[in-house]
């Protein structure tokens, strides 16, 4: 009996598997026939996804989400965004919940090779850092015996662990779900500090109640590339996440903007430009696109530096020098693939 329950279930199994590539292939079709883009997005973070006073969302991880939507539809209003904790937000894109997520997910090896899915191209560089109330440590070394807030699920807490143990240091990790939680427990004085990328870590600064209290420490203790997350076994759809994001910053490359896309491609002799903005068809063609697609990703929300500035430029609350997301002309590591 154990036998033939044991064989049952392995065919079951075998029969699931083998139907997952067949599924993972349709993602563009389910979404072209559903008629919206479901993105995964953080639960609210500045600068990467939060609603504005009006309950709509903002954010770079949120025009990312708009801009494939254009890519697709040529409407950036054919989104739908589903906030995710980040021990939920794996598991949500396995179960098709969501088709993609950008929500400030590290890539990582064990990540790509172990969850069944499928990290696309790094959109933003961070590293791991600590904020502190001001006045209270000059350094990450001193904050021996501290309780220091992170997120569950989150590559954070292991970089944490790994920097005290490497000092041989002792702390006391207090775990939440959500960043929101994290960051009103800093507050209220239950940790000495919390611990995240860096840039989370400025726009938590920038949404507390007394910002110049508060000083993100200068140390960076991991490299934390973010990307967008895909189900594995969809080449297809990997194409198209992966070239509308490069897309972007080829965009920042030549100088095209959300102002001059138009004359850009009316006027331009250069043959890479005409590509891109979709005088000659040939990239849309191949990724099953209207030859417009990234013309029409520009001119809706602008290229990748102007969503980093009204992200996290000097107007808005977090106020985040772009460091290594300037482009790679400028000594930053932001680099679009060649798009021809």
């Amino acid at each position: 009996m154990l036998g033939r329950n044991f064989l049952l279930a392995a065919a079951l199994a075998a029969g699931i598997f083998a139907a997952l590539p067949a599924r993972a292939q349709q993602t563009l079709e389910a979404i072209k026939a559903r008629g919206q883009l479901i993105c995964g997005i953080h639960t609210g973070v500045a600068g990467f996804a939060q609603p504005d006073s009006r309950g709509v969302w903002q954010g770079m991880d949120v025009d990312m989400c708009r801009a494939l939507a254009v890519a697709i539809f040529n409407d950036a209003g054919k989104v739908r965004f589903v906030p995710l904790s980040s021990s939920t937000r794996f598991t949500a894109l396995g179960s098709g919940e969501v088709d993609v997520l950008f929500r400030t997910s590290t890539q990582t090896m064990l990540r790509d090779v172990t969850l069944g899915l499928r990290h696309v191209v790094t959109y933003f560089y961070d590293g791991h850092g600590f904020i502190v109330r001001k006045g209270t440590v000059e350094k990450v070394a001193e904050m021996r015996d501290a309780t220091i807030c992170l997120i569950q699920g989150t590559t954070n807490e292991q970089v944490t662990a790994d920097y005290f143990r490497s000092i041989n240091t002792p702390f006391r990790p207090l775990l939440f779900e959500r960043t929101d939680q994290a960051a009103n427990a800093l507050q209220a004085g239950r940790c000495d500090s919390l611990g995240t990328d860096a840039s989370q870590l400025a726009g938590i600064r920038s949404t507390m109640q007394t910002p110049q209290d508060w000083v993100v420490l200068p140390e960076r203790f991991s490299k934390e590339p973010y990307g967008a997350y895909i189900r594995r076994d969809d080449p297809q759809w990997f194409d198209v996440v992966r070239w509308a994001t490069s897309a972007l910053i080829e965009a920042e490359e030549q100088g095209i903007t959300q102002a001059n896309a138009e004359e850009q491609r009316r006027t331009s002799v250069n043959p890479n430009t005409r590509r891109l903005l979709g005088v000659t068809p040939e990239l849309g063609e191949a990724l099953k696109l209207d030859r417009g697609w990234a013309y029409n990703m520009v001119r809706a929300l602008g290229n990748y530096g102007e969503i980093y500035d009204r992200s996290f430029g000097p107007r808005t609350p977090v106020d985040l020098p772009r460091g290594p997301n300037k482009l790679w002309t400028q000594g930053g590591l932001i680099y679009a693939l060649p798009l021809r």
